[in-house]
């Protein structure tokens, strides 16, 4: 088992940090690569770059009411729930169809069934 994530290709675990501009502030985010390159492909899907889609996230949570403290965490966890919603088949695996044209609603609302 351990073999699959020991002999992986190291650069998926070096941190990178970027820096973008929310809001006419310069921020830095610091991920793994591993991290970078799912957002990557999200944003690739509605097509925007990755700062634009760091932008609008960080947009809608605060309009959504969410503390955002651990901003960076956050994107890990939006990363995670992806590669998550893709297996379980509410994401298409390939990335012609965009994250804003699914109905978010149902999903959630089918997840929020599992749970009970």
């Amino acid at each position: 088992m351990c073999k699959l994530f020991i002999n992986a290709d190291p650069e998926l675990w070096v941190s990178t940090t970027r820096s973008l501009r929310i809001d006419g502030m310069v921020t830095s985010v610091r991920l793994e690569n591993c991290f970078w390159a799912i957002l990557e492909e999200i944003a690739e899907r509605d097509r925007m770059n990755v700062p634009q889609m760091i932008t609008r996230l960080y947009h809608e949570s605060i309009d959504a009411g969410h503390d955002l403290g651990n901003f960076t965490s956050f994107l890990r966890v939006c990363a995670m729930r992806y590669l998550a919603l893709q297996l379980s088949g509410d994401i298409p695996a390939g990335t012609d169809s965009p994250i804003s044209d699914l109905d978010a609603d149902r999903i959630l609302a089918r997840e929020r069934k599992d749970l009970h």
